[in-house]
């Protein structure tokens, strides 16, 4: 069942006032529009039994406060997510170092076997350093997606890792047996 024909009309006709309402609340009429748009559907799917045209506005605006709260709690726990990401990430040259040293060179090489999101996300963060809130806004993604897509990008990499090098990688590559030839991350080139 869906809102009465009269009340939907009734929310429709009051959509500048809503706009009016979350404009200051969001930061842009843009981010208006899609809160808007996410409590119509809202409205759409729980409404059922809203007849009255005024009561319907009142519950709309609440619908509208409880969107923003939630809107509100997503972007705190994106926030943690990114700072505990970047509480995790190496934060001296030592750190760099002794990662480095400990990463198989295949890696690098690996990166390339996955989806190519997965391995952006893998040469940008992990192999070049960029942090997690950079690389988010670089790709246009919020925080909590590309810690995401970061954390799916390592667990498909470390799959690879040990289809192809085995328990070497399960040890830290201290003692990489997967290709003698191949240096190690962090080994100066040969000449």
């Amino acid at each position: 069942m869906s809102l009465d024909a009269r009340v939907l009309e009734t929310l429709v006709a009051q959509r500048r006032r809503f706009l009016a309402f979350l404009a200051p609340r969001v930061g842009s009429p843009e981010e208006a529009e899609e809160v808007l748009q996410l409590a119509l559907v809202k409205g759409l799917e729980k409404g059922e039994a809203l007849r009255d045209e005024e009561s319907a506005v009142a519950w709309f605006y609440r619908l509208l406060r409880n969107v923003l709260v939630d809107r509100h709690r997503r972007a705190q726990r994106e926030s943690q997510a990114l700072a505990l990401e970047e509480a995790q990430a190496p934060r001296s040259t030592e750190d760099t170092a002794a990662l480095e040293s400990t990463v198989c060179a295949c890696v690098a090489g690996l990166a390339d076997t996955l989806k190519p999101e997965y391995a952006k996300a893998i040469r940008r963060v992990d192999l070049e350093g960029t942090p997690v809130s950079t690389f988010a806004g670089e790709e246009g993604l919020t925080a909590n997606n590309a810690a995401v897509r970061l954390h799916r990008a390592r667990q498909a990499l470390g799959r690879r890792l040990i289809e192809l090098c085995g328990t070497c990688c399960t040890h830290g590559c201290v003692d990489c047996v997967c290709a003698p030839d191949r240096p190690r991350v962090g080994d100066a080139p040969s000449s």
